[in-house]
């Protein structure tokens, strides 16, 4: 117990550090480093528990609380802290069998688990519903970020001008002192930031999550600290309703003001969601293949250059995946990771 909170406690002093050093620097940087705050966070909670994890949270927003102010730190305790102590709880979470049923007993936290021999009997949550945990979450955090920008569309649009017309000025060559932009093109602008601004917020939060609970996760289990098997990614279903939810949130992007906005973030989410699930769904169809590094690498060199299109049909694979089971259909499960479990539609 003493090494969880010692470990917390060093792991909350080095997110809080990360976080103030994205206040200042160039803008990759400050971007960069604000990318992978929740890092520190998810390494105690993989290595050493939610406890470490919260305790974790709670000696960084201090610190930030004690240089910062209460803003602050409410920020970094809700949009650092608390979502990446909820993900590494349940990434953790298992489910122990009746030795001679598949009757589910409770759910337990692993770390919660002395017993060598009950690792086989436990059944890990998910991690498909990890994403669509993360999907959420990030929704949240880019509605509430929109809020913070400006309390009514009005503002917003004048905060998004502002933040356009300054990067103009400082990025853009002038001509006699005047910016190239005229008003209306910075007000088009505006409108058309403000219409992807929430999805691309909600990828943003998402990919950062995920990115770092990834990292944290092979870190953890290079060290041997990972409280969990690593789990067949290739693998990952979503639950039944996920397609129907996603359908709704585009749906409803159609609504005026910000009803029409908070769904483009819930749609933002879900559709990163379903580009995992088809890049999944590619990395286990491929399995066993001899040309499979070089499509894969030639898929990722395409993502990063017109990432747009190629995400999106890389999403609509993970769509198909729904009726068509693409992966079930596939030669390649004799690649599948040692101990991996069969693949579940519905989990």
């Amino acid at each position: 117990m003493r090494t969880t909170y010692l470990a917390g406690a060093g792991l909350g002093l080095v997110a809080a550090v990360v976080f103030a050093s994205a206040t200042t620097g160039p803008l990759f940087v400050r971007f960069f480093l604000f990318f992978i705050t929740p890092l520190a966070i998810a390494l105690a909670g993989l290595g050493w528990g939610w406890r470490a994890a919260a305790f974790a949270g709670a000696v960084g927003s201090g610190i930030v609380l004690l240089f910062a102010g209460p803003t602050v730190a409410s920020i970094f305790a809700l949009t650092q802290a608390a979502p990446m102590i909820l993900l590494t709880y349940l990434a953790l979470l298992g489910r122990p069998l009746a030795e001679n049923s598949g009757e589910v007993q409770r759910n337990v936290p692993a770390h919660d688990d002395t017993s060598e021999d009950a690792a086989p009997l436990l059944e890990w949550y998910p991690v498909g519903r990890l994403v669509i945990w993360s999907a959420v979450m990030a929704g949240v955090m880019a509605i509430a970020s929109l809020l913070l920008l400006g309390g009514d569309l009005e503002l917003l649009r004048k905060a998004l001008g502002e933040f356009i017309k300054t990067t103009v000025v400082a990025e853009l060559p002038q001509t006699n002192g005047q910016v190239q932009l005229s008003e209306a093109e910075i007000a088009s602008l505006s409108e058309i930031a403000l219409s992807v601004l929430p999805g691309a917020s909600a990828m943003s939060w998402m990919a950062s999550l995920l990115f770092n609970l990834w990292l944290a996760g092979r870190i953890t289990l290079a060290s041997g600290q990972l409280g969990r098997p690593w789990p067949d990614l290739a693998a990952i279903t979503y639950p039944a309703g996920t397609p129907l939810a996603f359908g709704a949130m585009l749906l409803a992007t159609t609504l005026a003001g910000y009803p029409g906005l908070a769904a483009s973030a819930f749609a933002g989410g879900l559709f990163t969601a379903y580009l995992l699930l088809g890049l999944g769904i590619l990395h286990y169809t491929t399995r066993g293949r001899p040309w499979r590094p070089f499509a894969l690498w030639a898929l990722y060199g395409l993502l990063l250059v017109v990432n747009i299109w190629i995400g999106f049909f890389v999403a609509l694979l993970g769509l198909a995946e729904t009726v068509l089971h693409l992966r079930a259909r596939s030669h390649s499960s004799p690649g599948a990771p040692p101990g991996a479990p069969p693949l579940n539609r519905n989990s």
